[in-house]
């Protein structure tokens, strides 16, 4: 895929794991942000999960109860 320079400049640089991991080091979490992030992955998975079960639920049906 062909990226001008202008727009390629503008996109972030690559880094390297070590500074990404001292990057990360450096993050210092408050108080509720562990139950934010809990809170967060189940707002974003449950639903997935409720339609991922629907569709197997709906097939075994198909399948099986007819």
């Amino acid at each position: 895929m062909f990226i001008p320079k202008r727009i390629r400049d503008m996109l972030p640089k690559n880094k390297s794991k070590d500074e990404l991991d001292e990057h990360y080091k450096n993050v210092k979490l408050e108080k509720g942000d562990f139950w934010a992030m809990v809170i967060a992955a189940f707002i974003t998975f449950i639903p997935v999960l409720i339609i991922v079960m629907v569709i197997v639920y709906g097939l075994m049906w198909i399948l099986l109860l007819r």
